[in-house]
């Protein structure tokens, strides 16, 4: 053995530091990556045919091998490292020589492209990379940034540490908003660095703050690292709990898990919302807590106000929280006393299946007693008399039409217990009654008469919903009795509107704020998948941008707006008229509602192609579109290479060998431990993109097949490769710091002030590993 080393030990070595030097050389790390694994591939290969790489594999066919097999130890639980005493066989790492391995590669190469990028299951998701990034870019060019650090920094400034904070708030709007790291670090280094240097924060702080908080757009969803690592964790666990069951002996992972082995990415949104809150409220709390112990580094700072009506604390806390939280908590309240809830009475044309929230039972004796590891003694015997209550009762979980009378039956009950106001006539007047209120609050002294016919408009609406609209009131009939509180509280959100643009904290966090809903709150709620929310992403962000630009020039942007208003009426068309027009037979109602559907389809698409123009016009779009390819290309151009890399791994056994290690734990946690404390490490030297696509791969099958909740251990993995955009010294976040950080600040202070916010991304791993329910409520909240 070369070093004394095994041959898979070496050739390990080999590719990282091919990988390593490829990065270090200067080269696009793009093409460095498949650069590595050619030059990686061809040594390997050059020292295997010298004789020189020896792989010490178990002897298969030794007699102490036999007699531990014969034990009933399965075959893929032997290794060297669990068992070492087992006699070996010295081979080539290559066993049919490395003409046969790169033949092998150049066709596994070909399939791994088609499956993963071109035309594989996880497409359509990777399609919403290219969505979130030109959402991102093209706020990030609407200077959206500017407004939100000046107001936010009216809001903070006279606390302690005041700046530092505003910057953590605008840094987690930001990445709700667009998620571009590189943008975001840049521009709040050019606008805030120079300000918080200037009155006196200290350098450390101010670098530190800024790249911390730049690198929320990491975590906080819509996340490209979350799209990414998503679409790839739900491949790993899949199948990775496939194999765990078969071990077992179960035919599948529904038989042994009693629920389907898959996660999505919207799931992971989920899953994400509050860690990346968490670490928000954990980088403002060291602000904070700096600013009270150093006082001098980091002071309160007065900034000068815009002209605006001054309100009084009572004010304040009348409309902006008393009338809100009753608003809200009345809406709540009325659902749960059933006065709000659906009115959908469609029943469908088949019997509810039986089916029970129970373990299979019919399955072999060595995966019944896995079964009950997992799941506890209690669950089996309670699925076991489950299913024989139902073969006793002779009930089935085989599904049959009903009859006609059965149906007036099923109908008859969904419509006796439908609620008497629907929920979305209460979510749309609710939200109207929460902006009259905050209107009400921005203006207290001008006349409350316009705000009060619409309060009444909103009123109407209710009681118009309870008397005159049942269940089985039609589209248009619907709409027609509410066309009148409709335009009542659309002639008092007018005057609402103009009150709540005098407000900067409003008009400059509202639009952004609404696009963010719109996008998260589709994914979130399970309206839509990420490809869809991110195309309407990207294209509110355009619209935005446009209005903006139009605003600067003094133009009107009543295009804009009567593009946005056409996307509201196309939602609420589609919630109230069925839109299918390759029916048997099709109303009069739903085909006008049709109609006018397809006129604000048409609306809103002219909307978005005059918003380009305008964009192109001031010379906006062109660069926004070359961004968005360059980023783009870069990410599909590493996953195509990280395949290439990866395939050289597999070929002479490296990844084989790494999953043998880490199995010969026997502790679940400490093998996900070491897989975290490696991530880490490599964070110091390598992107985020690398460690998705060349290293997650490897350990992937390990950490995923175990009991692991794998919402739980993909968040981890995300914060874990959050931390590696700060870590010296080749944080990204750090190298684009310096590059628009004054002369004054220094690389000393960039790596002294990122120190502390890398402990606290250590303190909340920490957290998330000891409280994994920070995760996983959201999602089962969401679910339930």
């Amino acid at each position: 053995m070369l070093f004394g080393l095994d041959g898979v030990e070496i050739g390990l070595i080999i590719v990282f530091l091919s990988l390593f030097g490829g990065i270090l050389s200067g080269f696009p790390v793009a093409f460095a990556i498949p650069g590595a694994g050619l030059i990686s591939f061809a040594v390997i290969a050059w020292l295997d045919s010298q004789g020189l790489l020896i792989h010490q594999a178990i002897d298969a066919g030794s007699t102490a091998y036999r007699d531990l097999i014969n034990s009933g130890v399965k075959p893929d639980a032997v290794s060297i490292f669990r068992y070492p005493d087992l006699p070996r066989v010295a081979q080539p790492i290559f066993d049919r020589g490395w003409e046969t391995a790169m033949d092998r590669n150049i066709s596994f190469i070909v399939n791994r492209m088609n499956e993963r990028v071109f035309a594989g299951q996880s497409i359509e998701t990777l399609l919403a990379v290219l969505m979130f990034v030109l959402m991102g870019i093209t706020l990030e060019r609407s200077k959206i940034a500017n407004d939100l650090l000046t107001t936010m920094a009216r809001v903070f400034g006279p606390l302690p540490g005041g700046l530092a904070v505003s910057v953590v708030v605008v840094g987690a709007f930001l990445a709700a908003s667009t998620g571009i790291v590189g943008a975001t670090v840049v521009t709040m280094g050019l606008l805030s660095l120079p300000t918080m240097l200037r009155n006196g924060y200290s350098p450390e702080l101010s670098t530190g703050v800024i790249a911390a908080s730049g690198t929320l757009g990491q975590i906080i969803p819509p996340s490209i690292v979350i799209v990414l690592l998503g679409t790839l964790a739900g491949d790993l666990y899949s199948a990775a709990q496939e194999t765990r069951a078969q071990s077992f002996g179960c035919s599948d992972a529904l038989t042994y898990l009693g629920r389907p082995a898959v996660v999505s990415v919207g799931t992971l949104f989920q899953a994400a919302l509050l860690p990346g809150i968490l670490l928000a409220g954990l980088y403002a709390l060291y602000a904070f807590g700096y600013a009270m112990f150093n006082p001098s580094k980091a002071p309160a700072v007065h900034i000068e106000e815009t002209d605006g009506e001054v309100i009084t604390r009572s004010e304040g806390l009348t409309w902006f929280l008393a009338v809100p939280v009753l608003i809200i908590f009345g809406l709540i309240g009325a659902g749960q006393i059933g006065l709000v809830g659906s009115q959908d009475v469609t029943v469908s044309n088949y019997t509810q299946v039986d089916r029970l929230d129970a373990l299979r039972t019919n399955v072999s004796d060595e995966c019944r007693d896995a079964m009950i590891e997992l799941h506890g003694q209690d669950r089996w015997d309670e699925s076991v008399s489950a299913r024989e209550a139902l073969a006793a009762s002779g009930g089935t979980e085989e599904s049959r039409e009903l009859t006609e009378e059965e149906l007036v039956e099923a109908r008859a009950a969904a419509t006796a217990n439908a609620a008497p106001i629907g929920s979305g006539v209460a979510t749309l007047f609710g939200m109207i009654l929460l902006t009259l209120a905050v209107a009400r609050g921005i203006k207290p002294s001008a006349s409350s008469t316009p705000l009060a016919i619409g309060m009444l408009g909103v009123a109407l609406a209710f009681a118009l919903d309870f008397v005159a609209i049942g269940p089985n009131t039609s589209g248009g009939t619907r709409v027609v009795i509410l066309l009148i509180p409709l335009a009542i509280c659309f002639w008092s959100l007018r005057h609402a509107a103009a009150r709540l643009a005098e407000n900067d904290l409003i008009r400059v966090v509202f639009p952004p704020l609404v696009l963010i809903i719109a996008v998260l709150g589709s994914i979130l709620g399970g309206i839509t998948n990420p490809t869809p929310a991110a195309a309407l992403g990207a294209a509110g962000a355009i619209m935005l941008a446009a209005y903006r630009k139009l605003k600067d020039e003094g133009n009107s942007g009543q295009m804009i707006i009567w593009a946005t208003l056409a996307l509201a009426a196309l939602l609420l068309i589609g919630i109230n008229f069925d839109l299918r027009m390759n029916q048997e037979v099709v109303t009069v109602e739903n085909s006008i509602g049709f109609l006018f559907a397809y006129l604000a389809y048409m609306v809103a698409g002219i909307g978005l192609i005059y918003g380009c123009i305008v964009l192109y016009r001031n010379g906006v779009l062109q660069p926004i579109v070359r961004e968005t390819a360059k980023v783009t290309s870069m990410v599909f151009t590493i996953l195509i290479g990280s395949q290439l890399l990866n395939l050289v791994v597999i070929s002479f056994g490296g990844e084989h060998y790494i999953q043998q290690f880490l199995r010969s734990f026997d502790s679940e946690f400490k093998v996900f431990l070491i897989v975290m404390l490696v991530l880490f490490v490599l964070g110091f030297v390598l992107d985020f993109l690398e460690i998705i696509y060349i290293v997650v791969p490897i350990v992937g099958p390990v950490i995923y097949g175990g009991s692991f909740d794998p919402k739980w251990v993909t968040i981890m993995i995300a914060v874990n490769l959050q931390t590696s955009f700060l870590t010296p010294p080749f944080g990204f976040a750090l190298f684009y710091l310096r590059g628009v950080a004054p002369p004054s600040v220094t690389t000393g202070h960039i790596y002294r002030g990122i120190i502390p916010f890398v402990l606290i991304q250590v303190v909340g791993l920490a957290l998330l590993w000891f409280a994994p329910g920070i995760v996983t409520i959201v999602p089962d909240l969401i679910s339930n």
